[in-house]
């Protein structure tokens, strides 16, 4: 049941996701709100990044962030990351998918050079939290980016004020 309840949700944000991305003009892709914020594309590209943790983070006891290799790819244009995006997605849903009942109530770990990152949780648990809540928390922001830089927003869960303004 944990499983397929995810899952569910998986799907229905994963094209929330899409639908985000594939708003993004190119002209944004430089433009970031603060000197030490990321840019709109290496946003993007995080935002794409977060659904190629879903295979280590499913299949693997400890996500060691120390051998990590972040692979960002080409983030010139909004098409190679929407592809990346499309790359990782199926990724992510393929291991979702062949996840077992059993192991998302096994404990999982994150940790670097053998330090731990944040508190051991069932996988199930992290699912929601670190893959799930983190990804939605990043499309907050690029929802904030996009306005900022006059370009709209796509209604995720409805309407949104651009709607009603056409």
């Amino acid at each position: 049941m944990i499983v397929k309840t995810l899952l569910g949700e998986f799907l229905h944000e994963a094209e929330n996701t899409r639908r985000l991305l594939k708003a993004i003009p190119d002209s944004a892709l430089g433009w970031k709100p603060a000197e030490h914020s990321w840019t709109t594309a290496q946003l993007a590209s995080h935002i794409a990044e977060i659904y190629n943790w879903y295979p280590v983070t499913l299949q693997q006891k400890v996500f060691d962030m120390g051998n990590y290799r972040y692979d960002k790819g080409d983030i010139s244009n909004m098409a190679t990351i929407v592809a990346k995006f499309e790359e990782n997605v199926s990724k992510a849903q393929e291991a979702l998918q062949s996840a077992s009942e059993e192991s998302m109530m096994e404990t999982w770990r994150m940790e670097r050079e053998g330090q731990l990152l944040m508190p051991e949780l069932p996988r199930a648990a992290v699912a929601r939290g670190f893959l799930m809540n983190h990804l939605y928390h990043h499309r907050g922001e690029m929802i904030v980016y996009l306005r900022s830089t006059g370009n709209r927003v796509p209604g995720l869960y409805g309407p949104v004020w651009e709607d009603r303004q056409s």
